[in-house]
Formats: C-alpha cells, structure tokens, sequence
C-alpha cells in the first residue's frame, strides 16, 4: 500500500519530445559525397563525374517513367523504338545505360568503364545531346571503385521526377556548378556567372519572344534563367529562339547537358570554338542578346588578323592588347534592328584610351548606348573588382516612345544616357561574396 502511494505521488512523466532532424538538401548530401572524390581528381575534373551522374540519372528516371506509361497505354510493341522517346522530349537509353542496370553493377572493378560506355551510347542515340556528354572521363581518371560506388548510392536516392514543379536536378545543377567555381579559385571559375547577376540581367532584358545570343555561353545560365523568367511570367518558351557559342570545350559540355536537364533546346555551334576567329553564327541576328564575357582578355588575335572583320565595319579594329571593345562589337553587330544587349565588362572598358576611345565616340554618336550601371565589388567568385553592366539598344527612338515623358519630348530622351552607380546596392553573402 506504501509502494501504491509512492507511485501516486511521483510526478507524471511526460513524453519524451522527439528530436527535430533537419534534413539535409539534396545538393548539400550530394555535394559531401562528390568530396569524397578529392583526393585523387581535381575539382576541374570530378566536377564532369558528378554532372554526369546527375544527368544519368535523371535521363534514366525519365525514360523509365515514359516507358511506363507506354506500358500502361497498351503500347509495349514501342518500348525499344527510340522516337516515341523522342517526341515526348524524353531521350531513349538502351538497357545498358540505364541507371538500374548501372547501380546493380556499382561496387564491380568495372564500374567506371560500364559508366563511359552508357554515356557514349546514349549520345549515339540522341542527336541532340551530340558533344555534350562527359567523354571517357570515368575510366581515364582511375578513380577508387569503392568512392564511386559510394556516389551512385548517394545519386541514387534521388527522385528526379517525384515533383514535377520542382527543378529537382536544375537545383543540384546550380548548386554544383556555383561550389565549383568556388572551389576551383581565381581564373577558374570562367564558365559560371554569379546567380544574383544573371537574375538582373533577364529580369531587365524581359526575353518574352525572339532569338537569345550569348557569345560566350559558359555553361548557359543566361539560358536557363531566361527560360525561368519566360515561365515565371507565363509566358511561352517555345517563342524563343537560343544560340550561344563556348571557347572551352568542357564547359562546352556542361552548358549542352545544363540546357539537356531542363528540356531546353539549343544552338550553341557545331563544336566549341573561339568566338572572335571560329564564329559559329555568322548570319544571325538576335533580339536579345546577355553576356559576360571574359574581362581584359590579351592577345585574343594576332598584330594583322581580324583587320578586315565584318564584325568592326564602321568603327575601328579593337586593339589586340585587350578585347573588351572586340566583344561588344561582336554583339552590336549581331543585333536585329529592334534589338538590346545587356553583358557585363570590368570597369576599366568605360574609360580606355586610343582605339578604344574611338569605338565608345562611335557607340555614342550613333545613339546604341541606353544605359551604363557600376555594380558592387565581390559579385564574382573569381575576382572581387566591380564591374559594369552595359544596356546597348538598336532602336532607342522605340524604346523612349514605349517610356513616355510628359515633360519632354522623346526625341531628347533618346539621345540620352543613363548612368546608375550601384556599388552600395549589394549585401554580402557567402563570406565575402556579395548578392546583388
């Protein structure tokens, strides 16, 4: 009885409260797990295995679901006929570069080889995926089964198609690409551009319908995000038109398979090739053009090559020590009469002497120059100078008259200038990095 008074006076216990686990991001899990790798492969490199794998398993995840519903429309007689993948913008594997057939073979010697094999065939089969894949990267590189085998059980929790409204793979894709360029350090961080730039860029830019250029397409971000803005606004992305051209030919591949990911088609040249001496886009003409071009680029030609270009008719030839003024003139000369460019150079092609002090009076006196924007320090992984954002617009005249200006008249407003400083406008992010 003593015993049953005791326990009545015990306080009652509540339940213990259950620990809240904060889930990691997939890209977070994924990007520890592509680290596992270093050690042996260069970030430049494992870079190219891990996109890879990304996209392997991506093209996989939605080939299965096609094939799927095949099944469940009576259609098993198409299972193995590539078109009726293709027209559904879902691009046909043979059994062998399929993911479930690699993951049940990841922990074999020959892992790295079957991975080689199932990206090089898919290609073969997929016209538009001609140049982009990972080229024997897997074997070449001699990586540790063991890690490998690691990575494609890390890969192969995820669900590309689980939520149709969210850019599961688009995010990784992103995610990676901006920790590599942080990873790889100054001077090797070319081919990615700073999100929160890109997002100013297409959010001024409004790319509703037309052609998109960007000559120096790194690994296509400008495309992507203009895609997502069209969307975003409802719009229609099949009234744009891309094209873009790469110098290096690995991040050739990765602009092809980031533009691959997201159902995104694209022109972006037979190869990769220099766009000042290979121009893979003689003839066009765009109506939107958004780039950011390497800065202060030396010796991009020879003392007597280009002289004669079509690109500079009408202004003088940019000199050769710095090819700032040889980029915007590519892009001026690309654009349709309506159209706008917004890229991106480093300060100092704002006041540069000789040639090109010329070629900015020209720019000038023929009225192209809408708007100059200083930006803050620290918005590129690579160098931490500010840059400036030009706004060069073909058809001002249209563009004061859409403004309006009931104080003057439109005719002034066009031959004017507008000069934004900015540098005060950022916020840091990332340690010393800033988002603008």
């Amino acid at each position: 009885m003593a015993k049953q008074n005791k326990e009545q006076k015990e306080p009652a216990r509540l339940p213990k409260a259950k620990k809240e686990v904060s889930e990691k991001a997939i890209e977070v899990t994924l990007w520890e797990a592509a680290n596992k790798l270093r050690g042996s492969v260069e970030p430049a490199e494992y870079k190219h295995v891990v996109l890879g794998l990304i996209f392997l398993k991506f093209a996989s995840d939605k080939f299965e679901e096609h094939r799927a519903k095949l099944i469940a429309e009576g259609k098993e007689k198409y299972l193995e006929m590539p078109e009726f993948y293709n027209m559904n913008n879902v691009f046909f594997l043979e059994e062998t570069s399929r993911w479930s057939y690699l993951i049940k073979r990841a922990k074999q010697n020959d892992i790295a080889l079957l991975i080689d094999t199932a990206l090089h065939t898919i290609e073969k089969n997929n016209t538009a995926l001609k140049g982009a894949l990972p080229d024997n990267y897997f074997s070449r590189l001699g990586l540790d089964v063991t890690k490998l085998a690691s990575l494609l059980d890390t890969i192969n929790d995820i669900d590309t198609t689980k939520d149709p409204k969210q850019d599961v793979v688009g995010k990784v894709y992103e995610y990676f690409l901006s920790k590599f360029a942080l990873a790889e350090g100054k001077g090797k961080g070319e081919f990615y551009t700073p999100k929160s730039i890109v997002n100013l860029i297409a959010e001024m830019i409004e790319p509703y319908k037309g052609i998109i250029y960007d000559p120096a397409c790194g690994s296509g971000g400008m495309f992507v995000q203009s895609i997502k803005f069209i969307e975003a606004h409802h719009g229609n992305k099949k009234e744009i038109s891309i094209y873009g051209q790469e110098y290096t030919n690995t991040t050739y591949k990765l602009a092809k398979m980031n533009l691959a990911i997201r159902g995104i088609s694209g022109n972006l040249g037979e190869k990769a090739a220099d766009t000042f001496l290979d121009d893979q886009h003689k003839d066009l003409k765009a109506d939107f053009i958004i780039a950011n071009p390497p800065f202060n680029q030396k010796d991009w030609r020879a003392e007597n090559e280009l002289i004669d270009d079509p690109r500079w008719r009408g202004y003088d030839v940019p000199p050769k020590s710095n090819a700032n003024y040889g980029w915007i003139l590519n892009m001026v000369s690309k654009l349709s009469d309506n159209g706008i460019a917004r890229f991106i150079l480093a300060n100092g092609a704002l006041s540069g002497g000789g040639e090109e002090y010329k070629i900015r009076r020209k720019l000038i006196e023929n009225n192209l120059v809408e708007a100059i924007l200083v930006l803050p320090r620290n918005l590129f992984y690579t160098t931490d100078i500010s840059v400036t954002l030009w706004i060069v617009n073909k058809n001002k005249k249209a563009q004061s008259k859409k403004v309006g200006d009931q104080t003057r008249n439109y005719r002034e407003r066009e031959k004017e200038i507008l000069f934004m400083d900015l540098r005060q406008m950022g916020e840091p992010f990332e340690k010393k990095y800033t988002q603008f």
